[in-house]
């Protein structure tokens, strides 16, 4: 069996050539990082519970009519997305004051915002992903006002669907980021979602208590993230009811 080319290595995830032109299958990892990889480990189960969550919310995008680059889950670490041109930057969506916006604005962590605030960041973890203004973004040449236009109102179409999910399972989605990408199909270019979406990409609190089930739970020293993330998976009935064990069995 000829051995698949890797293509990019990151954090979380690793990209290899697909097995037709214009696709990548893109492998989760079990390693965690937090502070721009100043604080690594590998948390064994996570990178096969974030596959398949990342699987269910880009599948119910795209029922909602959201584009995504998903195509297909091949196994329980890999699944099979389109190749995009990936815009540099995350587009981050906050519903409550948490992380470094209540850290900068002096508020109390899970205040309620008066609306979904939208956020850029610019893509370059040396510099520590700055957040950055769309003057920058146009000035530097990182995407268009038209993009801009366009990627506003998709994150709170991808906000709208993702907090009525996780409310209806008793979790408050607290703020999420994304990452955007141009497909390109003859003279038409479209945006659409890319990477992944996942509790490693949202901050996800117990509407009744308050945990949190999210990577907070590592960057804090909170507890187990697995189980966190299991808690997640299973509200969602991506897992059994009855699994326990941090090795999950998922549902096909």
């Amino acid at each position: 069996m000829a051995r698949r080319k890797k293509i990019y290595e990151g954090k979380a995830k690793i990209l290899y050539e697909g097995p037709k032109p214009g696709t990548i299958v893109q492998y989760f990892k079990d390693d965690a990082t937090a502070f721009n990889a100043e604080k690594k480990d590998v948390i064994e189960g996570k990178g096969v519970l974030n596959n398949r969550l990342s699987e269910f919310f880009m599948t119910g995008l795209t029922q909602i009519g959201v584009p995504t680059h998903f195509l297909e889950r091949l196994n329980m670490r890999e699944q099979l997305v389109r190749a995009v041109e990936i815009i540099p930057l995350e587009i981050i969506v906050r519903n409550y004051a948490a992380g470094s916006m209540a850290k900068r604005l002096g508020l109390e962590e899970g205040t309620p915002l008066p609306r979904p605030v939208v956020e850029f960041s610019y893509k370059e973890d040396s510099l520590g992903d700055p957040l950055v203004p769309e003057e920058y973004i146009i000035a530097f040449g990182w995407a268009t006002q038209q993009d801009l236009d366009d990627i506003v109102p998709l994150a709170l179409r991808v906000n709208d669907f993702m907090s009525g999910v996780m409310y209806g399972v008793g979790i408050k989605l607290i703020d999420f980021k994304i990452e955007v990408g141009r497909v390109y199909e003859g003279d038409f270019m479209r945006l659409v979602v890319a990477d992944e979406i996942s509790p490693d990409s949202c901050r996800l609190w117990d509407i009744k208590t308050g945990e949190k089930l999210d990577k907070d739970v590592f960057r804090r020293d909170l507890g187990n993230l697995t189980d966190a993330y299991t808690e997640v998976a299973r509200r969602l009935g991506v897992m059994p009811a009855n699994t326990g064990h941090p090795k999950p069995t998922l549902i096909n």
